[in-house]
């Protein structure tokens, strides 16, 4: 499968929104940049978390183009899909804790800040290595790593809801189907109440949203594809009018704007630019990396630089900066070889259900 232009695109911007949310949420330097752009910080700190909304209904798109292209689950063996979804992720995310704790360490030595996590402990760690440290209330040894272990929640519910539509026959309208109930759940119950937000139904509305305009516009389903998108696009401003929330909002629009870019055919071509691919490429490494980059910059300005707004702010752009250079570094260093590693093993595809589809 190639590359999509659009999809790099989104996950390029997604991703740095996310790094200057995190600039001006943890870490003093943004303190005094809020002297000289009070709105702009204050923007980057509450509202620009909500790019996480691009992510996730990027993954159910990416999702369901490599397990279900045509809306049947292809391998019979799904834990086996789970496994290697758990190592291409866990890997490079383990290695980024690790440089998190030292980086961590090193900013202690000349800064003293909430944004500095507590010292890590071994339980801790196996918590956040096991993906389950939001469920267990650990404390976070690193910003959005809660983000990971939600991804992997969300990938393994639509695994299931796709092996389960495979047992009870193996068609494209069962499986949207059964996904369509669990966004409406998401979407009316789950999705109001944040103290489910440690869990997949919580954000399904989202991701599901995202899985099913994959099916819902592929141009073999015309019309008939259309519909679907239709339905779901009311059910999700039914939703809306029961609560307004921005972040669903947002999801609604970029699923809107995967369809019509899928169903239009440029989703591969438009934008062009080697620049979106690229940061598109790296955005996980980018993502991994930026909080302990942050946290060193800012332990350097805050020791050996003016506290004068002009000169913090220059530290908040070289910190931007620096969370690129190393999320570049640890993508083709450390991302990319453990990718490789993790996509070994060979998993068996029945081609038999290519011939089952039809929303």
């Amino acid at each position: 499968m190639g590359r999509m232009a659009l999809v790099d695109a989104l996950k390029a911007l997604g991703s740095q929104f996310i790094v200057l949310h995190h600039l001006a949420f943890y870490g003093p330097m943004t303190d005094w940049t809020k002297v000289l752009l009070p709105e702009l910080v204050d923007w980057l700190s509450r509202d620009a978390r909500m790019a996480v909304q691009v992510f996730l209904v990027v993954g159910g798109f990416l999702a369901a183009r490599s397990l279900a292209p045509r809306g049947v689950l292809l391998t019979p063996q799904p834990l086996m899909l789970l496994r290697k979804r758990y190592l291409r992720t866990a890997a490079p995310y383990l290695v980024a804790l690790l440089l998190s704790l030292l980086c961590t360490e090193f900013a202690r030595y000349w800064m003293a800040h909430d944004s500095l996590p507590e010292r890590a402990e071994l339980g801790q760690f196996l918590a956040h290595a096991l993906l389950l440290h939001s469920l267990l209330g650990v404390d976070s040894i690193s910003a959005g790593v809660w983000y990971v272990a939600i991804d992997f929640q969300l990938f393994a519910l639509l695994l299931g809801l796709l092996w389960l539509a495979r047992a009870l026959g193996g068609r494209l309208a069962l499986s949207a189907t059964l996904l369509l109930l669990g966004v409406i759940l998401s979407l009316y119950g789950f999705n109001l109440d944040p103290d489910w937000d440690i869990w997949a139904i919580y954000f399904l509305g989202s991701y599901g949203l995202g899985a099913l305009t994959y099916w819902a516009t592929q141009p073999r389903h015309g019309l008939k594809g259309l519909g679907w998108l239709l339905l779901f696009t009311l059910l999700v401003l039914g939703a809306l009018a029961v609560e307004f929330r921005e972040r669903i909002a947002l999801a609604l629009m970029v699923a809107l704007l995967l369809g019509a870019a899928q169903q239009g055919q440029w989703l591969q071509r438009w934008p062009q630019g080697r620049v979106w691919a690229y940061f598109g490429q790296i955005s996980y490494s980018v993502f991994l990396l930026n909080f302990p980059v942050a946290l060193v910059v800012n332990a350097l300005f805050t020791r050996f630089a003016p506290a004068e707004p002009w000169v913090q702010t220059v530290g908040v752009l070289l910190a931007w900066a620096a969370c690129n250079l190393a999320g570049a570094a640890f993508y083709h260093l450390v991302e990319q070889p453990l990718g490789r590693w993790g996509s070994t093993a060979r998993l068996p595809v029945d081609t038999s259900v290519t011939s089952r589809s039809g929303l």
